[in-house]
């Protein structure tokens, strides 16, 4: 029997946080594309559009049933998704070098998007059997470290690094909110430290040159230092107020590259100065403190922590992303979060934030 409770907590705050962000996302995707109309450019955004709609229609799908059930499916869902990893890595879509997508008859999508979702559920039942929040120790962990470790080293195989050290910051996020013993988190992190080496030489030797340009910006300014540069150069003329709808230069004559997804905000920063870029993430700052309210007035330990995983998504990408194109981290492939084109990762996001909504409208039940 339907509760109609669920209509009068449905979270519209949530719902009209989606749409502004998207809303803006879809003018900068038009903006991002218009001087490339020739070569099907126009089509970014409306594809875009369609990509939000069946989007909100997932969103929409994930708060009809109650979310309390997904604990009872999180390991199902969890080897589903390593199969899909494993699957893409056999007989995936290999793209500039990267082999990441797996095609289901004309629709393309990236395994690792899944793979996100899924290790958000599995923390959360694990950590909600074991009593949620207290102290957990090293050996307390070994558990939720394989489950992690599985799929990032899969993401990683594909290869995929911002993806797999998304996944890895989240799931960190998600322990230290459950709680973890001060020394064992003094361990963890020297334990990284020491690890930096052995990851250093793991890597490509383009994700190197991302590295070494991140820390001297002039060793290649027309190589491995040309993508930051170049946004650096349409942030910081946008200046206050931007040089207007569509009057960006640096996008316009095409000095700015993966300016439709990677660099996204770059091309806002240009267009509409400070003031559009402190709008967009006061935006997404309202996103995240709305979700950890939702996570603190969840009535039980899965709910919270997976509100908690979910918002840790969206904050880290953020982070990353910005952090990214303002020169402030190394460039690692990460989009932005809702705003930067791409079906998998907007159907993904949706996804979760329908999960997010069924949590919100679900606060006043007991488990």
């Amino acid at each position: 029997m339907f509760d109609r409770r669920l209509i009068q907590n449905f979270d519209w705050v949530l719902v009209l946080l989606l749409l502004l962000i998207a809303g803006i996302s879809i003018l900068n995707l038009y903006s991002a594309t218009y001087a490339i109309r020739d070569v099907g450019g126009a089509q970014v955004f409306l594809k875009q559009i369609y990509w939000f709609l069946l989007g909100l229609f997932i969103f929409l799908l994930m708060t009809t049933f109650n979310y309390y059930v997904l604990e009872r499916f999180a390991y199902p869902i969890y080897f589903l998704s390593i199969a899909l990893l494993v699957t893409v890595l056999i007989v995936g879509k290999v793209t500039a070098g990267s082999q990441r997508w797996l095609g289901l008859g004309p629709i393309a999508f990236q395994p690792s998007e899944v793979a996100k979702i899924a290790v958000i559920m599995i923390l959360a039942k694990f950590f909600s059997e074991k009593g949620g929040y207290r102290e957990y120790r090293l050996r307390d962990l070994w558990q939720p470290f394989l489950l992690v470790g599985v799929p990032a080293l899969l993401i990683l195989k594909e290869p995929d690094l911002g993806t797999a050290l998304l996944l890895v910051v989240v799931s960190f996020s998600v322990i230290l909110f459950v709680d973890i013993h001060w020394k064992s988190l003094m361990i963890l992190a020297l334990s990284a430290l020491g690890l930096v080496p052995v990851v250093w030489v793991h890597l490509k030797e383009y994700q190197r040159l991302r590295i070494l340009t991140f820390i001297r910006p002039d060793m290649d300014p027309l190589g491995s230092g040309y993508h930051i540069n170049q946004s650096k150069i349409a942030i910081g003329s946008g200046l206050i107020w931007g040089k207007g709808f569509l009057k960006g230069t640096q996008t316009r004559l095409h000095f700015l590259p993966e300016q439709h997804t990677d660099f996204a905000f770059s091309v806002l920063a240009e267009e509409w100065g400070f003031i559009g870029s402190v709008i967009l993430l006061l935006l997404y700052l309202f996103l995240i403190l709305w979700g950890l309210n939702i996570a603190k007035d969840s009535k039980d330990k899965f709910g919270s922590i997976m509100a908690v995983g979910i918002v840790a998504v969206i904050f880290w990408q953020v982070v990353i992303n910005v952090g990214m194109v303002t020169g402030l981290l190394p460039v690692v492939g990460i989009p932005l979060v809702l705003f930067s084109y791409g079906g998998s990762s907007l159907i993904s996001t949706m996804a979760a934030m329908g999960l997010l909504m069924n949590i919100s409208m679900r606060r006043f039940m007991f488990q």
